[in-house]
């Protein structure tokens, strides 16, 4: 099956940020995934390995609040749960990889969630 030449052109941005972002490994990161009903978001430790904080519309602590994830309020909730997080373990700065999605819409509403709480980019 071939690939649209829209997600071709996600995926060779997505290549090109990955590979900046993999020589700055001192920075945390965070990476987000936006399915048409959902919207994921996880800071990683790149040097490490390791996934420090994740968040999604899926989860129990965004079920409390809100039922469905796929529009701009529920993510710029996700942003604001994950930033709490992040905030609570100390992370105050990270790089946004968005996964080659441009920045508009959710990503964007996602991103200044995580800003509200006092994380930068």
């Amino acid at each position: 099956m071939k690939t649209s030449t829209r997600e071709r052109l996600r995926i060779n941005r997505k290549r090109r940020v990955k590979n900046h972002v993999q020589r700055n490994k001192e920075k945390l990161r965070l990476t987000i995934f936006r399915s048409a009903k959902h919207v994921y978001a996880q800071i990683v430790d790149d040097k490490a390995g390791k996934t420090l904080v994740a968040e999604s519309t899926m989860s129990p602590a965004f079920r409390e609040k809100m039922k469905s994830g796929g529009n701009s309020k529920a993510a710029a909730l996700v942003g604001n749960l994950i930033g709490e997080k992040a905030v609570q373990q100390g992370i105050k700065e990270v790089y946004y990889d968005r996964n080659g999605f441009t920045y508009a819409g959710r990503i964007k509403a996602l991103a200044d969630g995580v800003r509200e709480k006092g994380v930068k980019f």
